[in-house]
């Protein structure tokens, strides 16, 4: 089966089951009327943002690579097999490794393994030290980050196969198989760990729960039913990671909803319709989501109500947003870093990087919040 990839705002889009590309649903690659990046105007920031530090991890060759926290260390990888461990606050590298193979999603950790998904379908571990502990080959392509928790890894392939290790010694403790649809975005639907449960999204709009220890479902739910005439229009797939913040677990769908559930449950809290490549973000107040025409949406965390709308990045490609003290943040096809009032969305500062797309999910690490672009520029902006 041959997967044929196009650039799509932060993803790429490609039939599962043929060889067509969705090219109608590129936000870039029409310049016809109405759909032209929104150009950006000369800011006055009325808030002091910085670079901190930066580290050239390596190009992600069309994969999706978000950081991940460990202590106060960031794990960061990269397309061409490296991997290293930095001080959070200073960027002062801990250690440096080549995995051996070209790398196609992370990183999952829980401060003692790391995970990676390497080529051909092989899901790779370390311990904190950069040291290999295992790998084990999984039946397609890894293009979502593993998650780790509870001394399990959990690792999701395209073909929508879910499959749980022992972190240590990279035994396969339970594998869980879905259906997927006829249709789907080649993007990395991901996974959040709460509790003793691990949170999959998935294609065809679906949220699940599973325990662990043995994979047992514990909730599903449809975040976007699928609707339309022609598969093309049934496309539902849920966009980046789940975010838990407290009680809640959200998340949002391609040609679909954002919705909020109960975590513990998966009770319904809210639904919204909204088409996203992306994932959201939640804190106290606010549920934050960026749509596929580049609008910056907020929502009241409890109901759902619309707080603001900020449609003045069109078709910017942004990228899943972060909160962070006042401001919300989000970042664009050429790399720029926009800083939001996290109470009205207006504008209040914003931040280069190195020119290419932030595609990866941003990452809070203290004061500083962490950015990785597609040619491999890692980038702390400290918020003063």
């Amino acid at each position: 089966m041959r997967i044929t990839r196009k650039l799509v705002g932060v993803g790429v889009l490609a039939l599962m089951t043929g060889c067509s590309t969705l090219s109608s649903l590129n936000p870039f690659g029409s310049k016809s009327k109405g759909n032209e990046p929104a150009k950006l105007v000369e800011l006055k920031g009325t808030m002091a943002v910085r670079t901190a530090w930066k580290l050239d991890i390596g190009k992600a060759r069309g994969n999706q690579f978000s950081p991940a926290l460990a202590g106060n260390t960031v794990i960061v990888a990269g397309g061409d097999g490296s991997i290293a461990r930095v001080e959070a606050a200073d960027g002062r590298q801990v250690w440096r490794i080549k995995a051996g193979s070209d790398l196609t999603a992370g990183v999952g950790t829980d401060g003692n393994v790391i995970a990676v998904g390497a080529a051909d379908g092989v899901l790779m571990a370390f311990d904190m030290d950069g040291k290999a502990l295992w790998k084990s080959q999984l039946s397609s392509e890894i293009l979502s980050a593993p998650a780790v928790g509870q001394g399990i890894v959990v690792a999701r392939s395209i073909d929508n196969r879910i499959v749980g290790f022992d972190a240590t010694t990279g035994q396969k403790k339970w594998t869980v198989q879905r259906a997927a649809p006829p249709l789907t975005l080649r993007t990395a639907p991901g996974m959040a760990v709460y509790d003793k449960d691990v949170i999959v999204a998935q294609p065809a709009g679906k949220l699940g729960s599973f325990l662990l220890a043995t994979g047992a479902p514990r909730w599903e739910v449809e975040v976007a039913p699928a609707r339309g005439a022609t598969e093309l229009e049934r496309v539902t797939d849920i966009g980046g990671a789940p975010s838990i913040f407290e009680s809640d677990v959200c998340a949002v769908a391609y040609q679909g909803r954002v919705a909020c559930y109960d975590v513990a449950s998966g009770s319904p809290r809210w639904t919204r319709d909204l088409s996203s490549l992306v994932g959201v973000a939640v804190d106290q107040r606010f549920v934050f989501a960026a749509d596929d025409k580049g609008a910056l949406n907020a929502f009241n965390r409890d109901g759902g109500a619309s707080a603001w709308k900020n449609d003045k990045l069109a078709f910017r490609g942004l990228s899943t947003p972060v909160s962070y003290g006042r401001a919300v943040a989000v970042g664009d096809y050429e790399g720029y870093v926009h800083f939001l009032s996290r109470e009205d969305g207006t504008f209040l500062a914003r931040a280069a990087t190195d020119g290419s797309a932030i595609t990866g999910t941003p990452l809070v690490a203290g004061s500083n919040l962490i950015f990785q672009t597609q040619n491999g520029t890692v980038t702390a902006i400290a918020v003063e």
